[in-house]
């Protein structure tokens, strides 16, 4: 790995936390993107710009993608290796006043993440990962679950998730709990206090780039949602859904959904 590209993003994400945490004591401007985006703040824009001159200045030949700067496809679909970051995951949870908004950092080279850290400062949970290397929870190694079947899991995932249209042979007798960042629901997988996540709707790369690597690195599956590898700077930049789960509930959980 060049340079050491999981130091560069976990002190990039310890920045950010220290700017996200102002503005969110001390208030900040909110807007709609409109088309159905959600809102942005004005710590969403000061984190960007931030990230994007800390780490482009430290590694000028990797690409950039993040959810709040203009899309250049060009410039980073001809670069090996492309940061994909989320400025603060969970904006809505930010300007709701709760604590599960997170920082989510990564590198993808040619296709996959090679090193990620997912950052909730208000809850001192700084999630990392590199690929071959594991994955961490504050310095100390994580492991997903192991659960072995589907019946019973504990699985984190939006209402309308798990509504009937979506499984042909019946809704899977499961506990659905909630967080709103995707990267820290992917992280909570791997750290193994829930057996699996699961979104179907269409995923931003941004979301999903740093959590789905920490969730494989502690030994969970992550796929679309019809079980194929997730390919990240992508032109379209976006996933078919995440399946993130131990193995055994990874392959049933595409069995239901794809009956």
């Amino acid at each position: 790995m060049p340079g050491d590209d999981l130091q560069l993003l976990t002190d990039a994400a310890v920045a950010a936390g220290e700017i996200a945490c102002r503005h969110f004591h001390a208030g900040h401007a909110v807007w709609d993107k409109g088309a159905g985006q959600g809102p942005v703040t004005e710590a969403d824009l000061e984190i960007d710009r931030m990230l994007h001159a800390r780490l482009t200045g430290a590694r000028p030949d990797y690409g950039w993608m993040s959810e709040e700067s203009e899309d250049d496809a060009g410039s980073r679909l001809a670069r090996p290796r492309t940061f994909v970051v989320d400025p603060i995951d969970g904006t809505r949870a930010f300007t709701d006043g709760h604590r599960t908004w997170a920082h989510s950092l990564a590198v993808a080279n040619r296709g996959e993440v090679t090193a990620a850290v997912v950052y909730l400062p208000l809850l001192q949970r700084l999630y990392t990962a590199e690929r071959g290397g594991g994955a961490r929870l504050n310095g100390r190694t994580i492991r997903a679950s192991g659960r072995p079947a589907l019946r019973g899991a504990d699985v984190l995932a939006a209402g309308p998730t798990l509504k009937p249209q979506h499984w042909p042979g019946g809704v899977p007798d499961v506990t659905r709990h909630f967080r709103s960042s995707l990267a820290y629901r992917l992280s909570l997988v791997g750290q193994g206090r829930f057996d699996a996540m699961l979104t179907l709707r269409d995923s931003w790369e941004w979301d999903i780039a740093a959590g789905s690597l920490v969730a494989q690195e502690a030994g969970a599956k992550v796929s679309d949602r019809k079980g194929d590898p997730i390919t990240f700077n992508s032109p379209r930049r976006q996933a078919f859904g995440v399946v993130c789960a131990t193995p055994a509930v990874h392959k049933e959980m595409l069995d239901r959904l794809n009956r």
